[in-house]
């Protein structure tokens, strides 16, 4: 049975990243997001808090947390600013995420002790220039020659595209079929004929590191093959799942964070005499975004306390993730109404919480992906 009341420990561990962010991410987040700078000073302190080896056993160097305890970090380290909790939550849930689920034994020893402490930041590739939701379209190829697959193509919007040393690349190894033929390869900077294309220029999430991959003959020895021949997608849509939960957990970050903005916001401005908060066209902002936040961390508990039981949360995770999204995103939108002239300057943080959760509505599949799944799931497609 689900308890929706929080753990003592799930308690403590909320304050102690509550804290650390309103102490070494809060007072930076507005610089580094008008610098478009990845803020490579806190990386040692996330580590240091084992933030960058959530779900990774302590054997392997993590913190060894549930899935509903990831949840809770990356709530609370959005809730001040989208850019770190992204790379946290990318970071432990796509490629640390998926060597953690097909790894073998050699792999999770060579590679997760690296991630968990910080040594190396991974990124993890499927999205190419002309293939997002649509897996099947995947153009970047891996052909066998011996013991060795030589890769060729490129991917897209890959968050730690520059700044990561480990990667988790999905290549076709089988193009006649299609999205079933996929199979995934861990490869490390500096690999031959590995480069970094550009750097997207982004609506939000400025600090967070955002590029293109190139491979031109990359070689790739078979060892570094992750999981089964042409299991990459499968793999992929159980690493979404969980995924799905944190960009979840994301957006009512996010929203939580611009709701409480507003909320003190409200309380303190004054015209015609009075708080604005006075006014019921203010009080029916802040009651409508604070039910739809709750809801949608009901929605978040409820996935991943399945996920933690080891049942399948495919209709449950798009679930949480379509409406924590929608929410956010209208709570962060009602918070910029609500500070008026000042919400949609760069003064009040409002503004930069609301182009963050944009990414929340389109990140790990679309709103309209997610309509997709849960429909399907439905109707036992």
């Amino acid at each position: 049975m689900i308890d929706f009341n929080e753990t003592e420990a799930e308690k403590i561990l909320r304050q102690t990243v509550r804290d650390f962010a309103e102490k070494e991410v809060k007072p930076f987040a507005r610089a580094w997001d008008e610098e478009e700078r990845f803020p490579s000073e806190v990386i040692p302190k996330l580590a240091a808090l084992g933030l960058l080896g959530l779900r990774v056993p302590e054997e392997y160097g993590g913190s060894g947390m549930s899935q509903q305890e990831s949840t809770i970090v990356v709530e609370e380290l959005c809730r001040v600013d989208g850019s770190v909790g992204i790379t946290v939550a990318s970071h432990n849930g796509l490629c640390t995420g998926h060597i953690l689920l097909a790894g073998n034994e050699a792999q999770k020893k060579k590679y997760l002790p690296r991630l968990a402490t910080g040594q190396a930041l991974g990124a993890w590739g499927l999205t190419e220039p002309s293939s997002g939701s649509d897996a099947a379209g995947a153009k970047t190829r891996a052909i066998r020659r011996g013991d060795t697959w030589i890769i060729n193509g490129s991917k897209t919007f890959i968050t730690q595209g520059s700044v990561g040393a480990i990667y988790v690349i999905l290549a076709s190894t089988s193009p006649e079929k299609k999205q079933k033929g996929l199979t995934a390869f861990i490869l490390e900077k500096g690999m031959p004929g590995f480069t970094v294309g550009k750097h997207m220029e982004k609506m939000g999430l400025h600090a967070s590191d955002t590029v293109e991959l190139n491979f031109a003959d990359v070689e790739v020895p078979d060892e570094n093959r992750l999981g089964e021949l042409d299991r990459g997608f499968l793999d992929t849509l159980e690493i979404l799942d969980r995924g799905r939960i944190s960009i979840a957990a994301m957006a009512l970050g996010l929203g939580q964070g611009a709701f409480e903005a507003a909320l003190a916001y409200a309380k303190e401005r004054k015209q015609f005499g009075r708080a604005i908060g006075e006014n019921q066209a203010i009080q029916f902002m802040l009651a409508d975004s604070k039910t739809e936040l709750d809801a949608a961390r009901l929605l978040i508990r409820r996935a991943a306390w399945m996920k933690d039981q080891g049942l399948r949360t495919t209709r449950e995770s798009s679930m949480a993730k379509l409406w924590a999204a929608q929410a956010g995103m209208r709570a962060c939108d009602r918070a910029v109404q609500i500070h008026g002239g000042y919400g949609y300057t760069r003064e009040f943080p409002v503004e930069r919480a609301l182009r963050d959760c944009k990414l929340c509505e389109i990140g790990e599949g679309t709103n309209e992906v997610q309509r997709m799944v849960i429909a399907r799931e439905l109707l036992g497609r």
